[in-house]
């Protein structure tokens, strides 16, 4: 499976619901429609392939499935808006789960423990796990040691993010028995995803889209954001 199979499997035949508002702010990028919404981190500005979008102030009322064809663009700003649609499509304000940060099912097998993504607090959560990032911190493993961790990872985390750049059907491909878990407000609610691996989706369902648009307008982080919904997670018996 590559990233193009796995994103393909995540979108709908049909989401006729438009868009009711499109905000690309500084961290996060939004798409809200009338049953709910969506958000994915926003692409640093100076990363390449990032322009500005010929189409925008024509984005919003466009139907959720139209802007989902952005996933495969080479803007990395388009993309996010793209997966921002498929985020609001599956993250419904209907949407049911455990009211629980997907963190805390993770167990600190040192670096039998392996988290991509430096998540805030992690030293206090899971002080022995070996944590991969992109551009690591002095504790922090380089992204190239992911092919020598994860094949022995008994828990594996995953941020969200690695799905809108591309690296998430790389990093299970790696993976062998890892229980797997997907974190992030970034994270599609969609069981296609427990067909590809993953264990638990913990991801936000934003009951105030108001709210959430204003954090994002007003350039605030993932802390800002998650007042306006709730934090759920659901397993592979768990189905939307």
């Amino acid at each position: 499976m590559n990233q193009q199979e796995l994103v393909a499997s995540l979108i709908p035949n049909r989401a006729p619901e438009p868009a009711t508002r499109v905000v690309i702010g500084v961290n996060w990028t939004l798409v809200d429609s009338a049953t709910g919404t969506g958000l994915v981190h926003t692409p640093v500005k100076s990363q390449q392939g990032c322009v500005p979008i010929p189409e925008a102030g024509t984005l919003t009322g466009r139907p959720l499935r139209e802007l989902m064809d952005l996933t495969t663009d080479p803007n990395p700003i388009a993309r996010a808006v793209g997966f921002a649609a498929l985020n609001a499509y599956w993250n419904r304000r209907d949407m049911t789960g455990v009211s629980a940060n997907g963190l805390d099912l993770v167990e600190d097998r040192g670096h039998k423990t392996v988290i991509i993504g430096r998540f805030p607090r992690l030293d206090q959560r899971v002080p022995g796990a070996a944590v991969i990032e992109r551009n690591p911190g002095p504790n922090d493993f380089p992204e190239e040691a992911a092919k020598t961790l994860i094949p022995g990872a008994e828990f594996l985390v995953i941020t969200a993010s690695t799905l809108s750049n591309g690296a998430l059907a790389g990093l299970l491909a790696l993976r062998r028995n890892a229980f797997t878990i997907l974190v992030g407000p970034g994270t599609p609610l969609s069981p296609a995803l427990f067909d590809k691996g993953i264990d638990v989706l913990a991801g936000l369902r934003v009951d105030d889209p108001e709210q959430a648009a204003r954090a994002v307008m007003e350039g605030g982080a993932e802390k800002a954001i998650r007042p306006s919904g709730q934090m759920i997670s659901l397993t592979r018996n768990q189905r939307a």
